[in-house]
Formats: structure tokens, sequence, C-alpha cells
């Protein structure tokens, strides 16, 4: 059973994710604010975190710093879960920390999917990982290899909340020249990322067996 961390200072809808998530067979432990959780994560390390962005006094932004920056927590998953929309900015500065952005209010189905998603992405890249040790592969390129895989598939679906966030799909939709310039350079990277990956994996494929 996966035990997830819900981190949110609003008491009725920790409540509500709660009870979707032990619906759904989850365990759970919670924390009402940032500095609470940041505190339970000094004695239990859940497979992944709900972590809500707009709190007081420590917003969910600061909250995920602190847990990346923390060699002891920084391989746990986040996956912020908001009713706040995404912006470009965001996108560019927390894409690389976070595993999903799920706006609110979702449902149990929605969340479930999100929640497997990332566990079971988490599972094929350490298994991809251990295949490749035990083959002999450089550590440095596994290590880019999974930190790749993982920024490809958050940045698509950044981009996709972007897209639908700013109507991107719609030619009668302007949008302003920062978001356009960021939007280009989120797109920008993620090709850069996808051809890197492409590389990695020729360059490793003789030695997986």
């Amino acid at each position: 059973m996966y035990t997830i961390l819900v981190v949110d200072d609003s008491p009725f809808i920790v409540d509500v994710f709660v009870t979707m998530l032990e619906r759904g067979g989850y365990r759970t432990v919670v924390a009402y604010g940032g500095e609470e959780c940041l505190e339970i994560l000094k004695t239990v390390t859940p497979d992944l975190i709900l972590l809500d962005i707009m709190m007081e006094p420590m917003d969910g932004w600061v909250t995920l710093g602190k847990i990346k920056e923390n060699p002891a927590t920084k391989e746990i998953p986040v996956l912020m879960l908001t009713a706040k929309q995404l912006t470009p900015t965001e996108a560019q500065e927390y894409g690389i920390f976070i595993e999903n952005y799920v706006l609110k209010p979702i449902t149990h189905r929605e969340l479930y999917d999100a929640i497997e998603h990332v566990l079971s992405r988490c599972q094929t890249i350490r298994s991809d990982m251990d295949r490749a040790r035990q083959s002999g592969v450089d550590p440095d390129m596994i290590n880019e290899y999974a930190q790749l895989s993982k920024s490809i598939d958050v940045n698509k679906r950044l981009m996709k909340i972007l897209e639908t966030t700013y109507n991107l799909n719609d030619s009668k939709v302007r949008v302003g020249d920062d978001i356009s310039r960021a939007l280009k350079s989120l797109d920008t990277n993620l090709k850069f990322q996808e051809a890197r990956l492409q590389q990695i994996k020729g360059d490793v494929a003789g030695k997986i067996t």
C-alpha cells in the first residue's frame, strides 16, 4: 500500500482528499501547512506528496524548494494540487522539481490516474536504471537518462496545461509577448531534451540486454 502525504492549510480540503485517497486504497498522512510538512518528513518518508500551492505563511513553492534541497527528501515525488492556474514562468522555474500539476476541483478517477502515472513512471525509471547499472553503463549517463525521462514527461504535461490555460490552439486568441516567449522557450527546451534522450538511448542500447 502506497503512503501519500497530503499538504494543505485548509482542514476541509485535507479531509476531502484523505477520504478520496483512502477510498482508493492509499494510506494517508496529513500536514496543515509547509512547516508541518517539513517536520513530518523528518520521520516519515511517503511514496508521494500532494502539495497545495496557495498556503500561508509558507506557500507550496517555498515548501517544494525546501523538500528538494534536502538530500533526505529530494527524491520523494511531489504532485502540485491547486486551484491556481499555472504560469509559463512557474513551469520553467519549478518543472524540474515536480511530477505533475493538477488543478482542483478534481474527480476521484483523475486523482487516481495522476498518482498512478507518477508512481508507475518512477518504477519504470528505477527498473531501467537498475538494468543499466548491471550492464556497466556510466553512472553519470544513467542519472542523466533518469532526469530526462522524468523531465520530458512532466514538461509535456505542463505544456498541455498551458495550451489549455491560454487557448493556444485557438488561432483567434493572442497572448502577450512575455508569455509567447516563455512558451517558445519551454517548447525549445523540450525538443532539446527529447533529442538528448534519444542520443543517450542510442549510446546505451548495445550495453543493456
